[in-house]
């Protein structure tokens, strides 16, 4: 990276909540905040800074039918990447993007593997669908394939039953969970249901996405093991939708649906109120389209979290639960520009003035 031009950051630099700083440097695409000497090669990028955002659930690679052409995939990367979304957690994808990495231009991406559902019991051409006989060889293999994770299919509708329902055997989840953990790898699983959430904790598991059936009596188990949740608001938010198209075969799913996107904002502020960790994350892929990070961010706000704790969930906290860095000394630069401060006003994300990835100004301007 030594043919980069020096940036020069200044104005409000997050580094932090509360560590705000006036400027920092971009020198072979690293940060310092050491100012250098003699540099004559300089290009001043101002505004207030945050870390490059983080799209906790996402999945690059996957269409409405299961994976697409890399050009597709390229152009889903890309709109992330110009929504602010410098570092993703790929919640699973049938794809394989390993060729992204080698490009300096799209975000840094953490796989999860493909997921991994019950025969017949998740969208069509998505994941391995497997018995659970299979499931510690199929954990054990994704976990091998991804970037320490793994995704679980945890609950999906049953047609025997007509509604949700969990998909694994609790012994099965908990010996797969402890196979995951064995090879370094955590574990997640999509959850829509609230009778998949205890057996699938009490085993281990590390995250749950989408979380809409927490309850007041689930709550305080997921705090005690420091469970996370990253809740998908934007993708919940099209459950009347789905209700509805479901409703004249499987009425009971579809009632269920309807309650459950009814207490959304009620359920994810008394997760974060008991101290459960909430993180960004948008569902994009499949169905819903790519670029809607900070839609997700104001989501988060309307169910009653703090901007600034919402503002974490998708920067500071959640590069560091991801084990990725923030603005470092010496870490890559993966950082957005905006006009005006994002704490007092997280709208402010859906319009970044300078997106800058490993040390490259990559918007065009």
């Amino acid at each position: 990276m030594n043919d980069l031009p020096v940036l020069h950051v200044k104005g409000r630099v997050l580094v932090g909540p509360q560590d705000v700083r006036d400027e920092l440097w971009v020198i072979d695409g690293r940060i310092t905040y050491d100012r250098p000497l003699g540099t004559q090669d300089v290009r001043t990028v101002a505004g207030w800074a945050l870390p490059g955002l983080v799209d906790a659930h996402c999945h690059v690679g996957l269409g409405p039918h299961g994976p697409v052409p890399q050009d597709v995939a390229e152009q889903q990367a890309l709109t992330d990447r110009d929504a602010g979304a410098l570092l993703i957690r790929d919640a699973g994808s049938p794809s394989d993007t390993r060729w992204t990495d080698a490009r300096e231009d799209l975000p840094k991406i953490i796989r999860a593997g493909r997921h991994i559902a019950r025969t017949r019991r998740y969208i069509r051409g998505y994941a391995h669908e497997i018995e659970p006989d299979d499931l510690v060889a199929y954990v054990a293999q994704e976990a091998r394939r991804g970037d320490g994770w793994v995704k679980l299919v945890g609950d999906w509708i049953d047609r025997e039953v007509g509604d949700l329902a969990p998909s694994w055997p609790r012994d099965a989840a908990q010996a797969a969970i402890a196979e995951a953990h064995r090879l370094g790898a955590r574990v997640t699983a999509h959850c829509f249901a609230e009778s998949s959430l205890r057996d699938l904790v009490e085993s281990g598991i590390d995250c749950i996405e989408h979380a809409t059936g927490l309850t007041d009596e689930l709550i305080p188990l997921f705090a005690d093991r420091g469970v996370a949740i990253v809740p998908t608001l934007v993708n919940i938010a099209t459950f009347p939708k789905l209700a509805e198209g479901g409703e004249s075969r499987f009425p009971r799913w579809s009632a269920h649906i309807r309650r459950l996107h009814e207490r959304r904002y009620d359920t994810v502020r008394s997760a974060y109120d008991a101290g459960i960790p909430v993180y960004v994350g948008t569902d994009a892929g499949g169905t819903l389209p790519h670029g809607l990070v900070a839609a997700e961010v104001a989501e988060l706000t309307k169910a009653g979290i703090p901007p600034t704790e919402a503002l974490a969930a998708t920067t500071w906290a959640a590069r560091e639960w991801l084990g990725r860095p923030g603005l470092e000394e010496g870490a890559a630069a993966d950082l957005v520009v905006y006009d005006e401060d994002p704490r007092a006003d997280v709208r402010v994300l859906a319009a970044p003035r300078r997106i800058v990835l490993n040390g490259r100004v990559v918007d065009g301007a």
